[in-house]
This record gives C-alpha cells, sequence and structure tokens, in this order.
C-alpha cells in the first residue's frame, strides 16, 4: 500500500482543524459574505495555498465549519444520552456540557446559526442546500438524543407527561441562545463557565420536573 496523504495523516488532521478553527472566528466575526480565503489564511498565518490544498474554496470551509460543530455538540451530549443512570441526571448532565461546548468553541456554534439561518431565507444555490440539509440532519440527529432521554425520563416519572418532540424545542432554544448572548469576560476562569453550565442545566431541566402536588 502507498503512504497516507497529508490530510489523511496525524499532521494533515492537525492542520484541517487548525484551518476550521482560524475559519470559524473569521466567519463569526465578519459573516459569511463578508468574510474572504484571504482573512482566513492570515487569520491561520499560512498562504491560502494551504488553505486549499485541504478545502476547494470558502463555501466548502463554512460547511466544514457547521459539521464540526454538530461534531463536537455529539461528542458533548452522546455519553450521557446513552449512560446508565435516572433519565433527569443524565439531562441534566447533557445540559451542562452542551453548554460549556458552547463557551469553550463559540465561533463554531455561532457558525452554526449562521448557516441554519442561510437555509431558513432559501438564499443557496443547490449545491448549498444539499450541504446544509446534511448538516441538518446532524442536527436532527443531536436533538433525537435530547427526544430519547426526556421519553425515558417521562417514563421514569423524572419528567411530567408532555410530547418530548415539541418540549425539546424550547429546551435547546434556551441551551443554544447562549452562542448568542456569551461573551467571555476579561479574567474569567473554568470554574466561572461551570457555574453558568450548571446554572443553565439547572434552568432547562427544571421546566421538565413535574408539578408538585
Amino acid at each position: 500500500m502507498g503512504r497516507p496523504s497529508l490530510i489523511d495523516s496525524t499532521e494533515g488532521i492537525e492542520k484541517r482543524l487548525a484551518i476550521l478553527d482560524a475559519a470559524a472566528s473569521v466567519f463569526m466575526n465578519l459573516g459569511f459574505s463578508a468574510a474572504s480565503l484571504d482573512d482566513i489564511s492570515d487569520a491561520y498565518g499560512a498562504t491560502k495555498g494551504i488553505i486549499y490544498y485541504y478545502y476547494r474554496n470558502k463555501s466548502a470551509l463554512f460547511f466544514a465549519v457547521q459539521r464540526r460543530a454538530m461534531e463536537l455538540t455529539r461528542e458533548a451530549i452522546e455519553p450521557h444520552a446513552l449512560a446508565d443512570g435516572r433519565p433527569a441526571v443524565r439531562l441534566r448532565s447533557m445540559a451542562h456540557d452542551h453548554t460549556l461546548l458552547m463557551m469553550e468553541h463559540l465561533a463554531y456554534l455561532r457558525v452554526a446559526a449562521q448557516g441554519l439561518e442561510l437555509h431558513l431565507t432559501g438564499r443557496t444555490t443547490a449545491s448549498e442546500r444539499a450541504e446544509l440539509e446534511e448538516i441538518l440532519k446532524l442536527r436532527a440527529a443531536n436533538e433525537a438524543l435530547y427526544v430519547r432521554v426526556i421519553e425515558e425520563g417521562v417514563q421514569f416519572g423524572d419528567f411530567r407527561p408532555m410530547d418530548s418532540k415539541l418540549l425539546v424545542k424550547p429546551l435547546l432554544g434556551a441551551l443554544n441562545w447562549t452562542s448568542r448572548w456569551y461573551h467571555p469576560r476579561k479574567n474569567e476562569t473554568a470554574k466561572d463557565r461551570e457555574r453558568v453550565a450548571d446554572e443553565l442545566a439547572g434552568f432547562a431541566v427544571s421546566a421538565l420536573l413535574p408539578h408538585p402536588g
């Protein structure tokens, strides 16, 4: 067998993720339309040729950032969704790590919101719509993990009877809105972010608990 390409090597994977980090930051600050590959290459600290080696154009980078956001989200919530234990505890852990992810990878999650808005406007080409549909499938799969745990919580009596596919929308809305209002503060610590994540997770899950009495 031949030697693996640079793209498939450990070094290549690290470079690709570094390019995505730079692109996420640029798209977050400038938006898709205003951002250019020159901006991204400057943020990455290399020539556009390196970027073209991994991504064919700006649109490919934009969608790759969104896919990465969905992958990071799944990595954060899936272990809790599939774990043993009471559904209410697992859901709170999912919500906590989901919120923490948004603070620690803010650029990715803001770009994911940009992609969703682009989809809703309908101002896209056929190829862009195809890319967006694939990303929406990843988003739906993450949402399905929440639905699964909520349904288990209803069965166990942790949560009140509800339409889980409906109530998951405001729950995720509360969590995802973090990417809109959150801005890192000077001298902010990991403990500070943990506190925010814990408060929001508790708030989100409390809305599903059985009514007293």
